[in-house]
């Protein structure tokens, strides 16, 4: 039997309403900021938090093509790229330019065929592969919030099943648009204030912008080019509920399988797990069934954060984004803050501060809408 390739990360781009690169991510929230504040994009719309990155929403191939274009210069890959493989997911794609076109339909204008075409949902990982020069695989996941680490967990496997040496994964969402405000307004899931992941004050989640791409390697070949690494893939857990069409069931069974499958996959026990980057949302579901299910599994002295308070909410870029933070605490050895973390609701071991912390495993952890569980766990780069 063929043993399968040990996969490696050699380049990430990460954009946000924290900042436009990588590094000015990880500056602001190792200093504990934030980007959430009080904005009114849309007059028809009340002034609500959310985590802009300009003073308008941004436009999701723009955000995408910032963090393209970092994550292939910090791996030091040039163009063009053929065997490369792309996967790059978005929970609501171009849905800015959808709303816009139903606009235009609606006073009967017939919208052009060229901007309907390049609004399709696999656009973005398309557009990414003619960036690259790829003539490999192409895929563009939707799996809610979890389709940042589906996209992870895709790339990993086209590399560990010999389909390509190299793939570039993440995912990107531009959600501030007027259906998406007032659908989440209307689902009860929107704060009204700001982002407080696991506090007793959380009243919702906070919509933001951004990208995270990450390029993944075979170990054999990262090190053939003398690539650095920030970490390796160690394995992957993927669940759905099959319970609800929003609420995460409450016996935890589904989100539970996901974690010890995780587990297993990576071969590791709980004890060894150092750091978990939380879904977190703020919202009164998710965290009290994030923590009773980090509570059922780990042992209380595991540091638990989530970023949102930070970046947003920024739906089906949020693992992607999550993961890249964990590469960052890995690589530099220190943990990230809970941002908006006051007065904790669950007795977990929340990192308050920015402290540093030897590492050697990081999971991420993402729970979408329909019961879609995602965890994945990262090893330092020894």
């Amino acid at each position: 039997m063929v043993t399968a390739p040990d996969v490696v990360v050699t380049g990430i781009g990460l954009t946000s309403a924290l900042g436009l690169d990588a590094a000015g991510n990880w500056s602001r929230l190792l200093l504990g900021e934030t980007a959430i504040a009080l904005r009114q994009p849309f007059a028809e719309l009340p002034v609500m938090p959310l985590a802009l990155i300009g003073k308008y929403p941004a436009r999701l191939q723009d955000l995408l093509d910032l963090a393209v274009e970092e994550a292939l210069q910090d791996s030091q890959i040039s163009l063009p790229q053929p065997d490369c493989g792309v996967v790059i997911g978005s929970s609501r794609s171009h849905q800015a330019t959808w709303e816009k076109l139903a606009a235009e339909l609606r006073h009967r204008q017939l919208p052009a065929a060229a901007e309907w075409l390049a609004s399709l949902p696999h656009m973005a990982a398309t557009n990414t592969a003619h960036r690259l020069g790829s003539l490999g695989p192409v895929q563009a996941p939707m799996a809610a919030c979890a389709t940042g680490l589906w996209a992870i967990f895709q790339g990993w496997e086209l590399i560990r099943r010999g389909m390509c040496d190299r793939v570039l994964v993440g995912a990107v969402e531009a959600p501030i648009t007027p259906l998406g405000l007032a659908g989440f307004e209307r689902m009860g899931a929107l704060a009204q204030q700001g982002c407080y992941p696991f506090d007793r004050r959380r009243e919702g989640l906070v919509l933001g912008e951004g990208a995270a791409v990450l390029m993944l390697e075979s170990a054999a070949v990262a090190q053939a080019r003398g690539a650095r690494s920030y970490g390796k893939i160690l394995g992957m857990g993927l669940t759905a509920d099959g319970h609800h069409l929003s609420a995460p069931d409450p016996q935890r069974q589904s989100s539970e399988a996901a974690l010890r499958s995780c587990l297993r996959q990576a071969d590791l026990l709980p004890s060894e797990v150092g750091y978990l980057h939380a879904h977190g949302t703020s919202t009164r579901l998710n965290d009290s069934h994030e923590a009773a299910l980090i509570q059922q599994v780990f042992t209380a002295d595991v540091a638990v954060s989530s970023t949102k308070g930070a970046t947003g909410h920024t739906l089906g870029a949020s693992g992607a984004i999550g993961a890249v933070f964990c590469l960052l605490a890995l690589h530099n050895q220190v943990l990230p803050p809970c941002v908006g973390l006051a007065e904790p609701a669950f007795p977990l071991n929340f990192v308050r501060q920015a402290r540093p912390q030897a590492t050697q495993v990081a999971l991420c952890l993402s729970f979408g809408f329909g019961g879609q569980n995602a965890v994945l766990a990262l090893g330092h780069s020894r």
